[in-house]
């Protein structure tokens, strides 16, 4: 299993540019099944969530592959297959994106039902009874979920929870159904409206994305895109903000989008970092010694659930007892035994972290138990003394793009 040795007391300095958001980009390679003709997707990074997704795609009768600088290219001009790949949905619990633009370009869809989570469960129970109120025929049987309709046609569908998966999958249905559909209580987080910028880009009709209501009047066919640029890795870009805050640096991240990292600023600003932006650019500077405070992880616009492993970190180190709440995912603090092994002073309550502040992290062996709890622990390697080795890769190179070598490039003391 591939490891990486981080050498701790590197101030990092320098510029730094953020990949594309592995979040955004995955939907919209899943709602490629329903655009006919040729499509490019700039600012798509490299990485193996997105590399099982272009194998889905390929799987379903689409070309798809990952071109040099960031660029995907699609070729969809054939029949689409109807029946998704048992290993690649239970690979990755987004392949089942494609349950929505399979039904709707097709009329069937057979999907595997995705696997377990790490961080919590995910049910899927909130899709399907949306794909019902869109006339959809629902059967589970043998392991697999069969989604049938001769025609998909607009309704009403009110969600019990903002759902972004959910919200993304119901949204790619309805753009090839008859009349009108109305979403309520979805999630508004920025990927969403990412995808219903791509689609309406190939010719979709869709408005209120990134509200809590979302109307989609369907349209007989979508067309591919001759160019379309991913938003920015919003916590891509924390992390790395998170990053400066820890090792007293002084950093520029390009390729970001202010508004969708706001409210982590506002946090790191009231910790004592300073935090400037101009365009794409965001300034992150913090020297002395920074204040703990309190946080509760919520659907955007709050605070990601995302960036919660990697606070905790930052706030393993700072001065005062810090509280976190996490109210997404109920196994989101696999990572805590990991950090107290280094030295934090954490104590767990249900929902509830309470972090202690200390003077220092020391090196050690870690673990990564998920995607995010894997970058908390990049980062408690920076800042701790000595040296610590970070076991389990995998999971960081889900959703990070050469962080190592980015690191690397600020100052940073990594070997791998």
């Amino acid at each position: 299993m591939a490891t990486m040795e981080i050498v701790g007391g590197t101030q990092l300095k320098g510029t730094v540019r953020a990949s594309g958001a592995k979040n955004a980009l995955l939907p919209i390679l899943a709602a490629c099944v329903m655009l006919d003709g040729e499509t490019n997707l700039t600012n798509a990074p490299y990485l193996g969530d997105v590399n099982i997704m272009l194998r889905m795609l390929s799987s379903l009768g689409i070309r798809a592959e990952h071109l040099s600088n960031d660029c995907i290219h699609i070729v969809n001009q054939k029949k689409i297959r109807h029946i998704a790949p048992y290993d690649l949905v239970t690979a990755m619990r987004a392949s089942f994106f494609v349950a929505g633009p399979l039904l709707a370009k097709t009329g069937f869809a057979k999907v595997p039902m995705p696997g377990g989570c790490s961080i919590g469960t995910r049910p899927i129970d909130i899709h399907l009874k949306g794909f019902e109120a869109l006339g959809a025929e629902i059967n589970i049987e043998h392991g697999f979920v069969q989604l049938k309709s001769k025609e998909i046609r607009g309704a009403y569908y009110k969600m019990p929870f903002p759902s972004v998966g959910a919200t993304e999958n119901l949204m790619m249905a309805a753009c090839l159904a008859r009349g009108e559909a109305v979403f309520e209580n979805v999630a508004c987080e920025p990927e969403i409206v990412d995808l219903a910028n791509f689609l309406n880009a190939a010719g979709a009709k869709i408005e209120g994305a990134g509200t809590p209501t979302i109307r989609v009047q369907g349209v007989r066919s979508l067309q591919g895109i001759s160019s379309y640029s991913v938003i920015p890795d919003r916590i891509e870009v924390g992390t790395f903000m998170v990053a400066a805050a820890i090792t007293s640096g002084d950093i520029t991240i390009e390729n970001t989008c202010f508004d969708h990292v706001s409210f982590l600023a506002e946090k790191l600003e009231l910790m004592g970092v300073t935090i400037d932006h101009s365009g794409d650019l965001i300034f992150v500077r913090s020297n002395g010694t920074l204040k703990a405070i309190d946080l509760e992880t919520a659907p955007y616009p709050g605070f990601p659930t995302d960036m919660q492993s990697q606070m905790m970190t930052l706030l393993a180190v700072c001065e005062g007892t810090s509280k976190i709440k996490e109210s997404i995912f109920e196994n989101r603090y696999m990572h805590v035994p990991e950090l107290v092994r280094m030295g934090a002073d954490i104590k767990l309550d249900k929902q509830y972290a309470f972090i202690k502040g200390v003077s220092k992290l020391s090196g050690a062996d870690v673990r990564s138990t998920d995607l995010r709890a894997s970058a908390s622990m990049v980062l408690a390697g920076l800042v701790a003394e000595g040296r610590s080795k970070v076991h389990g890769l995998k999971h960081l190179r889900r959703g990070y793009h050469n962080l190592a070598e980015k690191l690397i490039g600020l100052g940073a003391e990594i070997y791998q």
